[in-house]
Parts: C-alpha cells; sequence; structure tokens
C-alpha cells in the first residue's frame, strides 16, 4: 500500500528521513523559512515547497495540491514551551494548530468526494501544550474531533495519555520520550494521531501492549515505532476503534465521548 503525506513546519523534513525505509512518499511540503527551505529544495528538489501553511486549506480544496492520505506536522511550539512567553492561541503561531486542523478538514473534503477514506492525522507538539493556561490543548482536541467548543480534562488536567471520540474524527494522544527511541537526550514531545477512518484506531498506533512499552530503559531490538504502528493501521479494514482495550495498559489516561470525559 502506498503512502502519500503532506508536511507542515517541515523544518529540513525528520518526518521523511524517518518514515523513508517503509516507502512513504511526500507529496508536498510547507516551510518558509530561508534556510530550512533551501535545505528542502536541495534534498527533496521533486517534491514542492508551498510555503505559508495558512493558504494550504483553499489550494486543497481547489485541487491546486494533492489531498494525501496523511497529514504530518508539529506546529510552533514557542506558544506554548516553558522556555517562552506561553501566550497560547493569543501567539500568532499558536493559532497554526486551529490553521492545522482546518488543512485536515480540507483534505478530508476533497478525499471523501472522490471516494477515498479521510486522512490520517499526525502531530506532535511540547508538553506545555497539555498545561496552558489557554486549554489550547482542549481547543485543538475539540476542533479534530469536530465539536462545537474545546474540550474540558476530566479531573481539572489533561494527562499525558488519552482519547476522545467526537462527532467528525476518534483522536489519541500520549507523551512519549526520545531517549527511549534510541536518541542520546530527553526530548518529551506529545504526539497526536487522528483520523475520521472506518476501521482505523488511533488508540492502537499510539497505545503499545505491555510487552511492547517504551517506558523503560530502551534496548536494541526492543519495541515497534509508531511510523511502522500507523504502516500497519493504514493497512487496517473493518471494525471501529475501542479505546477501552489498549489504553487501558497506561496510566492514567483519559478516555473521552462526544466531549464528555471520563477518568480511568
Amino acid at each position: 500500500m502506498t503512502i502519500d503525506y503532506g508536511s507542515v513546519c517541515s523544518g529540513i523534513e525528520s518526518v521523511s528521513v524517518a518514515v523513508h525505509p517503509l516507502g512513504w512518499t511526500p507529496a508536498w511540503f510547507s516551510e518558509i523559512e530561508p534556510f530550512p527551505s533551501a535545505v528542502l529544495a536541495h534534498r527533496f528538489p521533486e517534491v514542492p515547497n508551498h510555503g505559508d501553511m495558512t493558504l494550504l486549506p483553499a489550494k486543497v480544496l481547489t485541487g491546486a495540491i494533492p489531498a494525501p492520505s496523511l497529514l504530518v506536522g508539529g506546529t510552533p511550539c514557542q506558544a506554548f514551551s516553558v522556555a517562552g512567553m506561553r501566550a497560547g492561541l493569543e501567539d500568532p503561531r499558536g493559532k497554526l494548530t486551529i490553521k492545522f486542523v482546518e488543512l485536515a478538514d480540507a483534505i478530508d473534503h476533497v478525499r471523501t468526494a472522490r471516494g477515498d477514506d479521510e486522512c490520517v492525522v499526525w502531530w506532535e507538539n511540547v508538553p506545555g501544550v497539555l498545561s496552558d493556561k489557554g486549554n489550547a490543548f482542549g481547543c485543538f482536541l475539540g476542533a479534530l474531533v469536530g465539536e462545537s467548543s474545546a474540550l474540558q480534562p476530566s479531573g481539572g488536567r489533561w494527562t499525558d495519555a488519552g482519547c476522545v471520540y467526537g462527532p467528525e474524527r476518534t483522536a489519541a494522544w500520549r507523551v512519549l520520550d526520545a531517549q527511549y527511541f534510541g536518541l542520546a537526550q530527553r526530548r518529551r514531545r506529545v504526539f497526536v494521531v487522528a483520523s475520521a477512518r472506518r476501521g482505523f484506531d488511533p488508540a492502537a498506533v499510539l497505545f503499545e501492549s505491555e510487552g511492547l512499552r517504551r517506558d523503560t530503559p530502551p534496548r536494541r531490538g526492543e519495541g515497534q515505532d509508531i511510523a511502522g504502528s500507523v504502516t500497519a493501521s493504514l493497512g487496517r479494514r473493518g471494525g471501529t476503534p475501542d479505546c477501552g482495550s489498549t489504553p487501558g495498559q497506561l496510566q492514567p489516561a483519559t478516555c473521552m465521548a462526544h466531549g464528555q470525559g471520563g477518568q480511568r
């Protein structure tokens, strides 16, 4: 199965390096900074860089650029990082989280109109987004799953892992640390996987079985990577997502349905 993807806030495309062994194909990039744009042009001369991500939804809807099966990106973290001013959605960079959802919606609109499955969304950011004082993560999740208002965390705070079922998409999130994936540094990031695709279970991508847990010191050859999990899940058909089974391996985790939270 060929998987094509669109990448926003592409930087120098670490995503493409990670998924290249899987045979995934970049449809387009979106980067505005001069240096990384030059790197992209050098390393991926055949892949168009469409620049400003806020212009992409219109381009997708008009057919100017493809509507890929996967949308991936890490929107700017400065608005949520503890090292910054933490202005959240008041920061123009923070507002790009909502623009990211608009792009996903545009892609799904085009794909379903031509009879294709909806796209899979893969997003990452700093864990500080979970504690943003303006509930930026709840706004992002609410928009992503199709709720009319921001979601509120059960227990008063967003946990490091959970899932939510909305009228449009199912989404799962989890904080992962790069030190358990072969990198010699501590680098915690929150990953979100979401889709409206029938038979695709975001929780199965992010929540590993007990035998594949990544919260212990890494050993060579152990575990399964996220990209590989996405590949397997993209090829899975039929059934409906079940948050109640696999995520139970993680504590604490939050499962929600249509904005109603419940601590597990």
